[in-house]
């Protein structure tokens, strides 16, 4: 299918859901700025407005606490009717050091200096005459050091203390914390994202009462990173290959902006070695690690597949045989599913417990791409255009059935179903 077909299709989705500075992930359903949505949308709109994208990045990065960290959210809007947890609830203007927006106190997965590299090599000049890269680089930098600085442990990686940090909020890997858990939110639990999507293709109730429970004790706490006995404290292999990632980026942006590539290079490979911490050999992928009780959580996810983007990793002919085998079954199903579709936990409609999103399949297609692995890239590329026009660019879909789930006109499904169509999927 030729190029032509998807891009006017996923500009109309992209000016639908652009807010004048931003993007929102979707009308209706998620009706703020997200930050790891940003970072995947810029990648798409580059193709469309270099510029648009160097200020989707630009407005995320304005968004930066003291401290460093980039928020999950930002309430531009001042709405707080259409999402919960909403800015009444994190009230980050009584937060010291917190950005002059309204924002969450929370984190997501730094994909932003991979992001900003993209959308500067889409148009150099345009980005060296704006000096985009100028002005994000000593703020990317801050976000880094917030990651090593404030959540970093002994072990090397970076800690996240919410489900909603790893940006797969309902994944196995966080059960067993859960089910242990005697404590919930007690107060009202609004559920807005119920009007805009089926409950059963959503996190439980139940699970919202942890989630609500974790994000007050973390905003009563300052947001502060302090809380040593904080109930949630986890290191996902996701999050911190993404981090790996993105600190080598870091050192071409530094090239371009007359910076030393040196210290990001080292960073990324101290990262990268640290991962291995995360290896299971029992299930042949990385795995999450609960720090408090040193477990290391035993599913296969797409998360754990996620450091294949790393050309230092020790395991890449593992994890191409899990993701080509029954467990992922590249080729055979809608794109790469969320977690094992042998497990027993695997549910094709639930969230992150099973279902195929755009995002994940991005990454593992660049990393099949950028490895060598070209067949594998262009069909999962092919996939991902195929299944995003078919649907109306849906947020997820059932790996066996293909049926759309979640809400449709998702900004980064077509964001990055643009993006892989036009740069890995495209004709040669």
């Amino acid at each position: 299918m030729p190029v032509s077909a998807i891009k006017p299709s996923a500009a109309r989705v992209l000016l639908r859901n652009w807010r004048g500075s931003y993007t929102v992930p979707a009308g209706g359903l998620y009706p703020h700025q997200w930050s790891w949505d940003s970072a995947f949308i810029a990648v798409g709109l580059r193709h469309l407005s270099p510029r648009r994208a160097q200020l989707e990045l630009d407005t995320i990065l304005s968004a930066q606490w003291e401290d460093g960290r980039l928020p999950q959210i930002v309430f531009h809007s001042g709405r707080d009717d259409g999402y919960s947890p909403g800015a009444s609830f994190w009230h980050s203007e009584q937060i010291p050091g917190a950005a002059p927006v309204a924002t969450a106190g929370l984190i997501q997965p730094p994909t932003h200096a991979l992001a900003a590299l993209l959308v500067h090599e889409a148009d150099p000049a345009e980005s060296q005459r704006r000096r985009f890269l100028e002005r994000a680089y000593p703020r990317l930098v801050r976000w880094h050091d917030y990651l090593r600085n404030r959540r970093g442990g002994r072990g090397g990686l970076a800690r996240i203390v919410h489900p909603w940090e790893s940006g797969m909020d309902n994944s196995p890997f966080w059960d067993a914390c859960l089910q242990a858990m005697t404590e919930t939110y007690t107060a009202l639990i609004p559920r807005p994202d119920l009007l805009h999507a089926d409950a059963d293709h959503r996190p439980s109730d139940g699970e919202y009462g942890k989630y609500l429970y974790f994000a007050a004790r973390y905003r009563d706490h300052g947001c502060d990173d302090a809380d040593e006995s904080f109930p949630f404290q986890f290191e996902d292999p996701a999050f911190n290959g993404l981090w790996a990632r993105s600190e080598l980026a870091l050192a071409t942006i530094a090239t371009l902006v007359a910076a030393d590539p040196l210290p990001h290079r080292l960073e990324a490979c101290r990262i990268t070695e640290a991962l291995e911490t995360l290896w299971s050999t029992e299930r042949g992928c990385y795995v999450a690690r609960d720090i408090l009780s040193g477990t290391l959580q035993q599913y296969r996810t797409v998360a754990g597949l996620v450091p294949l983007l790393l050309p230092g990793i020790r395991h890449t002919r593992e994890l191409l045989d899990l993701v080509r085998g029954p467990h992922f079954r590249l080729g055979e199903v809608a794109m790469v599913p969320s977690h094992d579709l042998t497990a027993v936990t695997f549910d094709p409609s639930r969230y992150w417990r099973g279902p195929s999103w755009f995002n994940t399949a991005w990454l593992i297609a660049e990393a099949l791409y950028e490895r060598g692995f070209t067949t594998e890239a262009e069909q999962l590329s092919r996939g991902m255009e195929n299944a995003a026009l078919e649907h109306d660019f849906p947020e997820y879909l059932d790996p066996h059935s293909f049926a759309p789930r979640g809400t449709t006109r998702f900004s980064w499904t077509a964001a990055l179903a643009l993006d892989a169509s036009t740069r890995i999927g495209a004709p040669r």
